[in-house]
This record gives C-alpha cells, structure tokens and sequence, in this order.
C-alpha cells in the first residue's frame, strides 16, 4: 500500500499543476512583459496582480541569468521566485514563459551557447513544465503553442524559440558604431547576409507553419524579440529578413487571421503597426521593462504614436460579449496606468473567409 501512494502522490501533484496553469475558457484579459532583474525591487507587480488577469505571458530576459555556471542561473530563478509579487502572480494567475538572451544564459546568444541543455532544464523546471512536455527533449528548442476557448471564441499563443538554433550576428565595425550607429541610438547589428541564415531553424519553421494553420479567432504571436521595426541595430527579427520574410509571406498564403504580436526585449515599451505587401495590418506591442529601462531608444518608422522608458506591463483584452469583438492592447505603468492604447475590432484584422 505504500508503494502504491508515492505514484498516486506524483500523479496527483502532476495533475494539480496541470490544473493550475491551465486556461480552458478563451482570455479576455491577458498580461505581459519582459525584462526582469532578480536582484531588483519589482514593484510593479502590485499593479499587475490587482488586474487579476486571465493569463501572464513572460517574454523573456525574466531573470539576467548571464553565467556559464548553472548553479548561479538556478539560484537567480530561485531570486525571482522569492519575490512576494512574483508569489502572488503564480498563485492566482496561469503563467506560460519563453525565455531570451539573458535568461538562456548570455547576453545576444544563439545556437554556439554551450550550456543551451541545461539552462532548458532549470528554465523549465522553474516555470512548472510537465515532464513528459515535449519542450523538455525536443532537439531544436523550448517553441511551444497553447490554444484557449472553443467555436469562434479561440485564442492561440504561438511562442517561438528564438535562441536555440539562432545563426550568427552580423557586425558592424567598431568604427561605424561609433561614429554612425550609437549617435543615432542604433546598436551594433545589421541584417544577415547569409543566404538561409535564420533564428528559427527549419524544422521550427515547419512546426510554425502548422501552427498557423490551426484554426483560432485569435492568433497571438509572443516574440521574445521585436518583429515588425525594420531596422533599430539592436536584436530583431529584421536582422534576419528570410525569416521576417518568410512569416509575412506564410500569413498571405494560409490566409490567417487575427494575427497580433506582442513582444520584449528593448527596455522600452511602444506600439508598431506594419502593412506593407499584407492584406491587414499587422499591430504589434513591445512590453520592457518590468524592472529594466533604456533612455537612447532606436528609431522607429513603424512606431505609432510615442514611445516609453519607463517601466511597464501590457494588457491584452478582448470584448467577447460584442458581435464583432473589441482587441485593446494597453501599455501600463508601475501604478497601472495606461501609457498608450490601441483599439481595433476583430473583423479588421480577420480580412479572409
């Protein structure tokens, strides 16, 4: 009889996981951002857990793990786990997280990062992934999908792993840096030149391909990096084209609808909308920091409205009870105020039938 009880324990605390996580019913509110430092005060979490959200989706860099010793990443997690905020927000808030440079283990790291393995293991670990998820032993990397409600009431998270098989960065020299490039408050990067040259990988472009086929109202892109700027110098999707390319030319051609994106990574937080060769425009926004800030913020053809440096969160919310649901895409400060808000219907981004 003993033996018999440590199995059921184990399934029982599965399942209670399981459970706790979970999301049946479509969201009408989620919440968002990046950029924590676990060595900070994050007060901005008594904002966000007074929202009482639906879902929170951390974006990346949720810890500034940055070590080659996996002994100190796991300990920075366990830093951010400590903080009542953080306590609070997982006891009655689902979490789902993709992780991005820092908390992979090296600031701007791709596929060379010798520790990948075990960084994926204490990240998972962390955040409460079932052992038997395919995140924990797939070859390729952490991606993963959740979809949430049913019928025409349907959200899906799509969430790429933009570390893991991530080629190499195009530099530029020190001397246009800094005679060019840092007066212009631009980073160091510019678009690959390398034919195939990707963050992805093929085989997560064919599991992403699949994704988007998935039928859901809603389809909700969270990039660890920005994706719709065109050039900031900094990490994006823009420095590698093919795979910006490629996910604008896979929305034409399965006619998806109801693409939003949002997004971490920059220290600053702004709304972008892009439309270019795209049968709707495509709105995407940038949440970053919860603790961290940046002043010298990049330029931005895309950017409406003006941007932030202050610390912020965002809001996602959907007005299910309307014929023709409302999408408000909110960005909030450290007390919950809104920062800058876009407002658009369902149906405007939902052109093919």
């Amino acid at each position: 009889m003993k033996n018999l009880l440590k199995p059921l324990t184990l399934f029982a605390l599965v399942l209670s996981l399981v459970i706790s996580t979970g999301v049946t019913a479509a969201p009408s509110k989620i919440l968002f951002g990046s950029c924590g430092h676990q060595d900070k005060k994050i007060p901005i979490f008594n904002a966000i857990n007074k929202e009482k959200g639906d879902l929170f989706i951390f974006l990346g860099d949720n810890i500034y793990g940055d070590t080659n010793d996996m002994d100190v990443l796991a300990d920075k997690y366990q830093r951010l786990g400590a903080k009542p905020g953080f306590k609070t927000l997982k006891a009655q808030t689902p979490i789902i997280a993709m992780w991005d440079d820092h908390d992979y283990g090296q600031n701007d790291a791709g596929k060379e990062y010798p520790h990948k393995e075990q960084s994926r293991q204490i990240m998972l670990n962390f955040w409460g992934e079932p052992a038997n998820s395919a995140r924990r032993t797939r070859s390729d990397g952490i991606y993963t999908s959740y979809m949430y409600g049913e019928n025409e009431q349907t959200i899906q998270v799509i969430m790429p792993d933009l570390r893991w098989n991530r080629d190499a960065l195009n530099h530029v020299g020190e001397l246009e840096y800094y005679t060019k490039r840092k007066l212009n408050n631009q980073g160091p990067y510019s678009p690959s030149e390398v034919k195939g040259a990707s963050m992805l990988g093929e085989a997560q472009w064919q599991w992403l391909e699949q994704e988007l086929k998935k039928p859901a109202a809603i389809k909700l892109i969270a990039s660890s990096l920005q994706l719709l700027p065109d050039f900031t110098g900094w990490e994006s999707w823009a420095n590698f084209p093919e795979d910006r390319n490629r996910l604008f030319a896979l929305i034409k051609k399965h006619k998806v609808n109801g693409v939003v994106i949002i997004s971490g990574d920059t220290h600053w937080g702004e709304i972008s909308k892009y439309q270019q060769n795209l049968d709707y425009p495509l709105i995407e926004m940038t949440s970053s920091g919860l603790t961290e800030k940046w002043k010298d913020v990049s330029p931005n053809k895309h950017r409406v409205g003006n941007f932030t440096h202050s610390v912020n969160y965002g809001d996602l919310s959907i007005d299910w009870q309307q014929t023709d649901p409302t999408i408000s895409l909110k960005l909030k400060g450290i007390d919950g105020q809104v920062i800058m808000q876009s407002d658009f219907s369902l149906s405007s981004i939902s052109p093919y039938k």
